[in-house]
């Protein structure tokens, strides 16, 4: 019996469901775009002078990012220095920081950024500490 047309379908199948596999349009995001930057938190000091800096400071915080339409896409947490890298495929969604308090200080507003392919968008995600 000739097997040669079953290995024929069985070789096409094989490549049909690697490269489903490897289809990245409906999969997890490729890892060379997405956002990256540095979370901080300020002031720190009830006053600040000249003499005196008091720059803004590393902030560890969760981050949540929506898509275009709303949706929870995932969620990260800022190192203890601040920074974050989450891979992201290519599109436009909305940074929404969350505060650790309730929606009290410290607090940060919501960031819309656009991922482009096969870079990282880097911002800052700047709380404000509520003191004054």
């Amino acid at each position: 019996m000739n097997r040669w047309p079953f290995s024929i379908v069985f070789i096409a199948l094989a490549v049909f469901l690697l490269a489903a596999t490897c289809d990245n349009s409906h999969g997890g995001p490729p890892g060379d775009s997405g956002i990256s930057g540095i979370v901080t938190i300020g002031p720190m000091c009830p006053v600040e002078r000249v003499d005196t800096p008091c720059p803004d400071q590393p902030f560890q915080a969760t981050i949540v990012v929506d898509d275009a339409h709303g949706k929870e896409v995932t969620r990260f947490d800022s190192g203890a220095d601040g920074s974050f890298r989450v891979a992201l495929a290519p599109g436009s969604y909305t940074l929404v920081p969350q505060s650790p308090n309730g929606g009290g200080p410290p607090s940060a507003g919501e960031q819309t950024v656009e991922v482009r392919s096969g870079a990282y968008t880097d911002v800052t995600i700047q709380y404000d500490s509520g003191i004054r």
